[in-house]
């Protein structure tokens, strides 16, 4: 593809949304900006996709809880050069048309339509920021151009039986999109070749500009509108006569590609493990195609000798990621996922979980299937996820038992009518 073509694409990530289900990782921050993989934000892997596909014009559109999303772009996303014309910029509510916050995703683009205008894109890119997947977004585009459509939808295959979470593309044998239906109970549109498949989309779209104006226009002007694409705009798009097609998520060998929506405690916690897996479904180790994120300037991890009642304790890492800054001083690290700047002391074990930075786990803690937020200081003797009655009682626990730990939780809080920091 030329780059006089790539260059005439524009795109909106949409980054706004509350993250309800990931509470209480969101508590003080917004669901893209939710920490994954030891090193990485969430954002940075749709980010890093437009990086890698060429499609260097961003606009964010943030919300909730942005301050942390905001200065994450700021400081891991300003090596873009503006000599080029090429940038990530941050877009909270504007306020243009009255005093209100975006009041959907259709919404958070029209309310930034001068964008459009100043740039004078030929195709607008609208994307999500708060899913895992590597996807080259040149062949979508390429897929839009050949079919000569104004709208394509990024879709993944599915089964039918989880359709109930998705919206569900209904396309005829040539994939042009006949009919959408929202998050169907039952009697899915499936696909034409399997019938036992679905089309679910991945919030991932391209729009011919002129078109992508005219839909907004129309829905601004519908009181009833709840300005969101999956339910209103691509519905109202598909009753016209503009042309709208499915494009395929798959890997280069016609497999079907990674696609992760890390909406629940349980989601996010089973894709941050996968990345320990022997074939992680997200290679974060491919240089062909780097995710970015803020470059901080921690000294490598370490792992040294630790002293526990006189005894000299060696320390033990076992099929994880550690984080640079990372000390680990006579502890065990088995098959979890430690972040930058963590220190772990002696006799302590870390088991099948998530440490977030800047956390301080002292001598004998024993921790599993747990996630900690950042910030948080476990004193001595403290276990974790060993006695989930007694972890129901002051943490959540998601329905697979992961416990989560909040950031900044404070021990001395529990009070210790059992002995209860080392039950």
């Amino acid at each position: 593809m030329s780059e006089n073509i790539i260059n005439q694409v524009f795109v909106f990530l949409l980054a706004g949304g509350k993250g309800e289900r990931l509470y209480s990782l969101t508590v003080e921050r917004a669901k893209p900006a939710v920490p994954f993989g030891g090193k990485y934000r969430v954002i940075d892997f749709t980010l890093s996709n437009c990086i890698n596909s060429g499609f260097r014009k961003i606009a964010v559109a943030t919300q909730y809880k942005s301050s942390s999303l905001s200065r994450h772009l700021a400081l891991s996303w300003a090596f873009l050069s503006s000599n080029l014309g090429e940038y990530v910029t941050d877009l909270p509510p504007q306020q243009r048309y009255g005093e209100k916050w975006y009041s959907g995703t259709a919404d958070a683009i029209y309310q930034n339509l001068y964008f459009l205008d100043r740039e004078k894109p030929k195709y607008v890119m609208v994307l999500s920021g708060d899913h895992i997947y590597k996807m080259d977004y040149k062949k979508m585009l390429e897929f839009h151009i050949e079919k000569g459509a104004d709208i394509t939808i990024g879709t993944v295959i599915i089964d039918k039986t989880k359709s109930q979470t998705f919206g569900i593309m209904q396309v005829d044998k040539e994939y042009r999109i006949i009919g959408f239906r929202e998050k169907p109970k039952s009697n899915p549109p499936v696909m034409p070749e399997d019938q036992d498949k679905c089309l679910a989309s991945m919030g991932i779209y391209i729009f011919n500009t002129n078109t992508l104006i005219d839909l907004l226009d129309h829905d601004e002007r519908i009181e009833t509108s709840s300005h969101d694409f999956g339910r209103d705009i691509i519905p109202y798009a598909i009753s016209t006569k503009l042309r709208l097609f499915a494009f395929k998520f798959l890997n280069d060998n016609g497999s079907q590609g990674y696609w992760q929506d890390i909406g629940t405690i349980d989601a996010f916690y089973e894709s941050n493990m996968d990345l320990l897996s022997e074939s992680p479904k997200i290679d974060i180790y491919d240089k062909s195609w780097p995710f970015f994120t803020h470059p901080r300037h921690h000294p490598p991890a370490r792992f040294t000798y630790g002293n526990l009642n006189g005894e000299k304790i060696n320390s033990l890492v076992e099929d994880s990621i550690v984080g640079e800054g990372t000390i680990l001083k006579g502890s065990t690290v088995k098959h979890s996922i430690i972040f930058y700047d963590v220190s772990i002391d002696a006799g302590s074990v870390v088991d099948n979980s998530i440490i977030f930075s800047e956390t301080r786990i002292g001598r004998n803690v024993k921790i599993k299937r747990a996630i900690i937020d950042k910030l948080v200081e476990i004193p001595d003797n403290v276990k974790i996820g060993y006695d989930l009655d007694f972890d129901k009682k002051y943490f959540y626990v998601t329905p697979s038992n992961i416990i989560i730990i909040p950031r900044s939780f404070k021990f001395s809080n529990i009070t210790s009518t059992r002995g209860d920091l080392n039950a």
